[in-house]
């Protein structure tokens, strides 16, 4: 089965028990060597002859060999072994020396389930396979064989660990919404334009969904350590965006063109930068890709991830956004800004009010 590398059986195989007394051995003068001996001769496979063998027929193509049923199967067989014949044609049977019974070939450990007698499996995942995929097909197999399990027996799932997975995986998704509404908000608190910043907000996604590729081209399954580095990245990734609808409403507003004039010519002041951006982030993260053993393997799709997600919002960044600026952004004219009234107007008096006094006790502090 596809994801399945190995499986380890917990219980015992069926056994015939032989619980020898040594007081009644030694009343007979017999020794535990004495009953292996005559139960190896007695408990034997034999061979009775074969049908075409040689000398045969000319053309004879087939031959079988016949064994006789020798094999002991029940207790009761098993106590009829003779070990010894007395002078007085009298014999000694394994029942007189010995208790038997059917057991278990090993007492080492015993398995239960709510009490009752079980065996267990333990299914072990093969190497860069996917767990929940794996999961899925083991129980969808199972439930297929439970219709040939014998009267009274069924399968109960003990332990699955693909539970915590799935938690894990839940958080972390939940985790990366409300980063995206967290972005959302902080980016129209000071952008306080909605179609400014609906621009970046659309980049997200996108860029998510490309680097969903990415991991997927690696053989990467979407982990709790890949969700995680994508809730990282998010803050990053739309710092790209922002920087292009910025220098766009800049020029809009100085120089009066339309929003498809001002993305052509923003486009060529900031692309340089855009990449230079990108080269400065991977070059802090690229490393984390090539560390050495269990370390490496870790940050390794930590490391991809973060790169992935910072080239393709560079690559967004360059193509989608400015489509989108020339499209969604409403025209100004020369001088003309967004006017706020309301939260934005206190929020902005509040924010310069702040700065201003920050600049002036950071000029009081500088040295002459």
């Amino acid at each position: 089965m596809n994801g399945v590398g190995d499986i380890d059986a917990y219980g015992s195989q069926y056994s015939m028990r032989i619980w020898l007394d040594p007081a009644k051995l030694n009343s007979f003068q017999m020794t535990a060597k004495d009953v292996t001996d005559a139960i190896e001769s007695q408990n034997a496979q034999i061979a009775v002859g074969q049908l075409g063998g040689t000398p045969s027929v000319d053309k004879q193509a087939l031959n079988a060999t016949i064994n006789a049923q020798s094999l002991l199967q029940t207790p009761e067989q098993f106590r009829d072994i003779t070990l010894r014949v007395n002078q007085d044609g009298s014999e000694v049977r394994l029942g007189d020396v010995a208790t038997v019974e059917m057991g278990a070939e090993k007492y080492d450990y015993l398995s239960r389930f709510n009490g009752k007698p079980a065996s267990g499996l333990g299914v072990k995942l093969a190497s860069g396979a996917n767990e929940m995929a794996t999961a899925e097909l083991v129980l969808n197999r199972l439930d297929e064989l439970a219709q040939y399990f014998p009267h009274g027996l069924e399968y109960k799932v003990a332990y699955e660990t693909t539970s915590f997975v799935k938690a894990s995986i839940e958080d972390v998704v939940k985790t990366l919404l409300e980063a995206i509404a967290l972005v959302f908000l902080v980016m129209y608190l000071f952008l306080q334009n909605f179609r400014a910043t609906l621009i970046p907000t659309i980049a997200v996604p996108v860029v998510l969904m490309g680097t969903f590729s990415v991991l997927y081209a690696f053989g990467y399954s979407v982990n709790t350590l890949t969700m995680f580095a994508m809730v990282l990245a998010i803050g990053l990734l739309v710092d790209d965006a922002i920087v292009v609808v910025e220098n766009v409403e800049r020029i809009m507003s100085e120089e009066g063109l339309t929003p498809r004039e001002a993305t052509r010519k923003s486009m060529g002041q900031i692309q340089g930068a855009l990449v230079g951006i990108a080269m400065v982030l991977s070059a802090v993260f690229v490393p984390m890709a090539f560390f050495g053993g269990t370390t490496g393997a870790i940050y390794r799709q930590f490391s991809i991830t973060i790169v992935a997600a910072m080239v393709l919002s560079v690559l967004v960044a360059m193509i989608l956004t400015p489509a989108l600026c020339a499209t969604l952004l409403k025209p100004l004219k020369k001088g003309e800004h967004h006017g706020q009234k309301g939260f934005f107007a206190w929020f902005n008096q509040m924010f310069n009010r702040n700065s201003e006094r920050y600049e002036k006790r950071g000029g009081e502090n500088s040295p002459p």
